[in-house]
């Protein structure tokens, strides 16, 4: 067994320490944090920056809601790279050692917090604008536009900023030896409310409202097509939902054991003093920062225009004003207003390229 210089709850109770004699748990991981938040600082930054121009393009092309609800989560997730990884871990840890003015390492806490916040919350719009969109879609043609979601956007940065407010006052885990204050108990779960327990029970209610939607209409298909009706191609909205459940999927996966360690930290053992809580701690915030680079990826995988967006930025081309293809027929599906990152292009395709002749309305006499 290794003798780590640290002591326990209840050892430090029998030998009558006082909190600023307890000896602080040993950083376990070394250099290794540095060097991972250095490896995505410089992965995720520049990936988050590309993502940002592409959907940029798609969003100005286009003029479709969607983009810009995926633009303010690209810009969030820059701001939280920034804030929390680059100054929080590697600027006032790793170099600084926190040997800094107190009123600048609260003033960085908070904006960290906000920061975080925006990255988190800007998916929340998102998932409700593709929920209106499958289970209400001529709602989503009426409210869906890029004036009301840029709108919207504004006011969830506007209350993320205002929300990183009160964690100016939030304790350095790392080297507080007193117990948790009231005042901790209350901005811990007041963070991990906002940052996990709110968003995901929004994520898991739309998303299974979104999923029943799919079925049910996945068993009306048949019936529709025997009919004649034409209905948006169930590959498209099944790409869509994927996506969709990818990020929140993610999300939850990623920010699940901070929000445990956290709570542990309150009511068990602290992160200063138990070194596997340290440990802990390290692991769970590596894995939640990790959530800021991986969007990128899942575009990719989702989404072909995304990927013809990328190709033309990296080979420093302008896109197309228009796509290069009309569909085969002039009609549009009935259920346009479910495009998605697919569809898009489709539905410009079909009101571009339908020929319009005065005549055609003409009766013979």
């Amino acid at each position: 067994m290794i003798d780590w210089p640290n002591v326990t709850a209840s050892s430090q109770q029998e030998l009558g320490l006082k909190p600023e004699e307890l000896q602080k748990s040993k950083c376990v991981l070394g250099f290794i944090p540095v060097i991972y938040y250095s490896i995505l600082l410089c992965v995720g930054v520049p990936v988050n920056i590309l993502t940002a121009v592409a959907l940029s393009r798609l969003a100005s092309r286009l003029k479709k809601a969607l983009y810009y609800y995926l633009l303010a989560v690209t810009a969030s997730d820059i701001l939280s790279q920034l804030f929390i990884i680059f100054v929080g871990f590697l600027l006032e840890t790793a170099v600084f050692h926190r040997d800094v003015p107190i009123l600048l390492l609260h003033s960085v806490s908070a904006a960290e917090f906000a920061a975080n916040h925006a990255s988190i919350w800007s998916t929340v719009p998102l998932t409700v604008d593709r929920y209106v969109a499958l289970c209400h879609p001529l709602l989503h043609r009426q409210i869906s536009y890029p004036a009301r979601a840029r709108k919207i956007i504004g006011v969830v940065l506007g209350l993320s900023l205002v929300s990183g407010v009160p964690f100016f006052w939030w304790s350095d885990m790392w080297r507080n030896s007193n117990p948790p204050t009231a005042l901790d108990t209350v901005l811990i779960w007041t963070h991990v409310t906002i940052i996990y327990f709110l968003p995901c029970s929004i994520f898991l209610l739309l998303n299974s409202l979104i999923i029943h939607k799919l079925r049910v209409r996945q068993r009306q298909q048949p019936c529709q097509e025997e009919g004649g009706s034409k209905i948006a191609s169930p590959r498209l909205l099944g790409k869509t939902t994927a996506m969709l459940l990818a990020i929140t999927s993610v999300f939850s996966v990623l920010w699940a054991p901070r929000t445990v360690v956290v709570i542990y930290h309150l009511y068990v053992s602290s992160v200063h003093r138990d070194w596997r809580v340290h440990l802990a701690y390290d692991l769970s915030n590596m894995l939640a920062m990790l959530n800021t680079a991986v969007n990128f990826f899942l575009y990719c995988f989702v989404s072909k225009p995304f990927r013809g967006a990328v190709r033309d930025v990296l080979l420093l081309r302008g896109g197309p004003l228009y796509p290069r293809r009309a569909l085969p027929h002039p009609l549009a599906p009935t259920n346009a207003s479910i495009s998605s990152l697919y569809s898009g292009n489709n539905k410009r395709s079909q009101r571009d390229f339908t020929p319009l002749s005065p005549h055609r309305a003409r009766k013979p006499s």
